[in-house]
């Protein structure tokens, strides 16, 4: 079962930001899935099934978005090298 998300706005916002109506929905659908996968709300795999891509193509295009595919502290990633 799938559910749908409902978002209004403006009909002006598109022209605003000099897109056409799909492209300002696809990049809120993406801003909206980079976001929860920035704040460990969902996985990569579960944002890129949110998005309908492959999660290789969520995660090469999260650098567009300034997003770190890994976010690990330093001393985690010291540890991961250590017992790699």
């Amino acid at each position: 079962m799938s559910l749908q998300l409902t978002i209004e706005y403006p009909e002006t916002f598109p022209d605003a930001v000099g897109r056409t109506r799909e492209q300002f929905e696809q990049e809120a659908r993406w801003a909206m899935a980079v976001k929860l996968f920035e704040l460990q709300r969902l996985s990569s795999g579960m944002a890129a099934a949110l998005l309908g891509v492959d999660r290789v193509t969520f995660l090469l295009k999260l650098g567009d978005y300034g997003v770190p595919m890994i976010d690990l502290s330093e001393e985690e990633l010291l540890s991961d090298i250590a017992n790699a």
